[in-house]
Parts: structure tokens; C-alpha cells; sequence
């Protein structure tokens, strides 16, 4: 099963091919993958300016489903990833981040999540950026955030 899409969207033409391959006994045999059910392979072609690029990613899957649902739920799952990773990096500066070893980083991230998570309860237009930098300048701001009176 194979499906493909196209999209012209800021400045590039963006080509998706999804192909799917549910024959894989021999595979689920031979690594010893009980519910594997297929094997899929994403490739995409972006074209900007007069150059192209390709780039193909393979995944594997325990539902059977068509490529057009797993072309769907690999550009979900990365669009969550993306949409979570620029708002920690923008509001919370994660990529300059110098903790990195032992529990450190791992206990900064679940901080930074719970964080954000609170902030976005907060009503308002304000962006994230701004309602924690009013958290850090008011502490009476912060005290409602933490008790989720907002």
C-alpha cells in the first residue's frame, strides 16, 4: 500500500511518499517481534529555491493500518514532538541548557513540563514567555499559578 501528498506552504513544495509493508513474518521471526504488523517507510522530497532534498525515515508498527493513516500518524507524532521541543527551547531556553548529567537533566525536563503545563491553564492572550516572566517578577502571580487559582 502506498499513498503520497504534496504541499506548497512557505516558499517550498513538500512531497511525501508513504509505502507500507505488512508482509513480515520472516522479520517477526527472525528478531523475535511478537505484534509486529508492518513496516513503513516515509520518504520526504522538499524543494526550495531550485533545490531539492530527500530525506527517508522507516518505522515499524504493530496495527495494521493503510499508508495513509500512518502517513498521518508519523506527521502527528512529529508534529507534537516539534510544537513541545520550540516551546520548551523558546520559552524555557532548553537547548542552552548546561545540566546534563546524572538525573539532572532528566529531573529539569519533567520541571520544565509541569511548568508548561501550568502556564498554558493560565486565561489570557499573554504567550508563554510572558506569563512566566510574569511568574519570576510576581510573586503573588506565582502563588495563584502554583495553587491553579488563574
Amino acid at each position: 500500500d502506498d499513498y503520497s501528498t504534496i504541499e506548497k506552504d512557505h516558499g517550498r513544495i513538500e512531497q511525501r511518499h508513504c509505502r507500507i509493508c505488512s508482509d513480515v513474518d520472516w522479520l517477526k521471526q527472525r528478531h523475535d517481534w511478537e505484534g509486529l504488523a508492518a513496516i513503513v517507510e516515509v520518504s520526504l522530497t522538499t524543494e526550495r529555491n531550485g533545490t531539492s532534498s530527500t530525506y527517508c525515515r522507516y518505522y515499524i508498527c504493530s496495527l495494521a493500518m493503510t499508508a495513509k493513516a500512518a502517513l498521518y500518524v508519523v506527521r502527528s507524532h512529529w508534529g507534537i514532538e516539534n510544537k513541545l521541543h520550540w516551546v520548551l527551547d523558546v520559552v524555557f531556553k532548553e537547548d542552552h541548557a548546561r545540566v546534563r548529567s546524572g538525573n539532572g537533566a532528566k529531573n529539569m525536563a519533567i520541571v520544565r513540563h509541569i511548568i508548561t503545563n501550568l502556564l498554558r491553564q493560565v486565561q489570557g492572550k499573554a504567550s508563554l514567555k510572558v506569563k512566566r516572566k510574569k511568574a519570576a517578577w510576581s510573586v503573588e502571580f506565582l502563588e495563584k499559578l502554583l495553587r491553579q487559582e488563574l
